[in-house]
């Protein structure tokens, strides 16, 4: 499989191993409930003493269901609170930076915090505790208690975890500037030669490609109802849900680690296939910008807007119980076999779960097996599950692990000895390939030791070269092994991967707030060594 990089953005925690990419080499639903629940956290902690967020303390942000619910916390005695100024403000165990680091809280982020600094060694401003437990320090550069400080303001829009995806999402489609702000009509045509004739096109396109698209995806938390069509904003020349921030100026902050060209109007380049998440969009002189997650501005006309899968899989005993099959093929059937002979019987919805019966049977050297209402499924179309014949220790200690099998592309979760969710995944596209040699998966048990509501993933490999910004669900589990969303497709059940394990983006956020280490509310990463969830890959 190809060698990967880290973001190009290097800081503390990306050093410390906090963002990886899937390499072997790599060091580093339902109705959604709208309550908010503010609680305080007894503080456990590990066998190696650090502190745990426990899955008993709270109810899930997110269930196996699909079902979410918002959670903050508090802290006894204190109404104090605390916001994140840097793209990752580290969290440590103790007020100390040569303590065990517990995670980190991005640009933005809100927490609960102790309503006197703790300790001041090596931060003048002061350590504070903050909720459920650790340490931050504030500094200019890394955290404030002023909560209007414009840079927290610019950076409201957290991580919505009520959707399977967390942000705005778009794939590059025709690659362009990035800009530092929101350019005029002007600006743009000056650094774009091509723009009235090109964004003529893009109006005409019909498809994927072309501006009616999916345009609701570029109004997410708006009204769609009130938004003209890109045709008429074009023509128009309008301005529309221009931020604050972006209010002819260029955004607080430096979140993408500019350097001397940190005051050009053109700080980049978009590369095609490279992904990007928002937190909003803005027209400015008819022309839809997205703003990303690191303040800058990407012209919408040159990103095809994503929604990812809407697949997911299947709570057990509720939705299904064993044994079952997952539908892997997109044109799979049902048959009848009589005397020998196999005929077509009806088709099969593709991923969906077919209940089984404990009879199986050979034809044309193909195994198939019956299914509760006397049909036939070919073992090339589906995947048997049945539950673990072996129980390992793990499960039997109470533990939540999650099996993972490579032939059948197929992950089954564990709560102890009992299943609770089934679905298909997409492991290394080369199978059962050599790790080292080749884009397979890695093979052997694990524990999952960090956790990233989001994450960029790269390579620089000649013919392999790609970007994805902000992935979201990351589990990593053996360095830059991990399992996470993926936006960019649509084919789980299949291998697809560069050695990864790809979930839909909603089965990816169902697992993350499942498995342990539990991330806190708010934190937007949490890491835990040797006693998170066990990950068991195998042929």
């Amino acid at each position: 499989m190809p060698s990967m990089r880290l973001p190009h953005v290097f800081t503390l925690l990306t050093l410390l191993g906090s963002l990886a990419a899937c390499d072997r080499g790599s060091k580093t639903g339902q109705t959604l409930a709208s309550n908010s629940a503010t609680t305080s956290q007894p503080e456990s902690v590990d066998s190696l003493g650090n502190p745990v967020f426990l899955q008993r303390d709270t109810p899930p942000e997110v269930s196996l269901s699909g079902a979410s619910s918002a959670q903050h916390l508090s802290l006894p005695g204190s109404s104090n609170r605390l916001a994140a100024l840097a793209w990752e403000t580290p969290i440590y165990k103790l007020p100390d930076k040569d303590s065990v680091l517990l995670g980190y809280l991005r640009v933005g982020a809100i927490v609960a915090a102790s309503a006197k600094p703790v300790g001041y060694k090596d931060c003048p401003a002061g350590w504070y505790q903050i909720a459920p437990f650790g340490h931050v320090c504030i500094a200019p550069s890394n955290a404030t208690l002023d909560l209007q400080h414009e840079l927290v303001r610019a950076t409201a829009q957290r991580p919505d975890v009520t959707n399977p995806l967390p942000y705005i999402y778009g794939i590059v489609r025709k690659p362009g500037p990035i800009y530092s702000k929101l350019p005029s009509l002007q600006e743009a045509s000056s650094a774009e030669s091509d723009l009235g004739s090109r964004m003529a096109e893009w109006l005409e396109l019909s498809g994927p490609n072309g501006a009616s698209f999916r345009t609701d995806l570029w109004l997410r938390w708006k009204d769609p109802t009130q938004v003209p069509t890109p045709q008429s904003l074009w023509e128009s020349k309008a301005n529309l849900h221009i931020p604050w921030f972006l209010d002819g100026r260029s955004p607080p902050g430096n979140l993408a680690n500019l350097g001397k060209n940190k005051n050009d109007l053109v700080v980049g380049q978009m590369r095609k296939h490279q992904g990007f998440a928002f937190i909003d969009t803005a027209v400015r002189d008819g022309r839809r910008y997205g703003i990303t997650t690191r303040l800058l501005s990407i012209p919408v006309d040159r990103v095809r807007p994503i929604a990812g899968s809407s697949f997911h899989g299947f709570e057990i005993p509720s939705d299904i119980d064993f044994p079952f099959a997952l539908v892997r093929a997109r044109n799979a059937f049902a048959y009848r076999i009589d005397n020998g002979k196999r005929t077509k019987a009806n088709p099969l919805a593709h991923r969906s779960a077919i209940a089984l019966v404990d009879k199986k049977t050979f034809h044309g050297g193909v195994l198939h097996y019956q299914t509760a209402d006397g049909f036939w499924v070919s073992d090339r179309e589906v995947s048997r599950l049945d539950p673990a014949r072996r129980m390992p220790a793990w499960g039997k200690n109470g533990e939540r692990w999650i099996d993972i099998n490579i032939t059948k592309q197929t992950l089954v979760a564990y709560d102890g000895t009992k299943p609770v969710f089934a679905t298909l995944v997409s492991t290394g596209e080369a199978g059962l390939g050599d790790p080292e040699k080749s884009k397979s998966t890695k093979r052997g048990i694990f524990r999952i030791d960090r956790k990233h509501l989001t994450a960029t993933m790269s390579s620089s490999e000649v013919g392999e070269e790609f970007e994805l910004n902000d992935i979201p669900f990351v589990q990593y589990f053996e360095g830059g092994y991990a399992l996470h969303a993926a936006y960019w497709h649509d084919d789980f059940g299949v291998p697809k991967s560069h050695g990864c394990i790809n979930l839909s983006p909603d089965d990816a956020r169902r697992l993350f707030f499942w498995t342990e280490p539990r991330i806190p509310p708010d934190w937007h990463s949490v890491q835990r060594s040797l006693t998170g969830s066990v990950v068991f890959v195998h042929p």
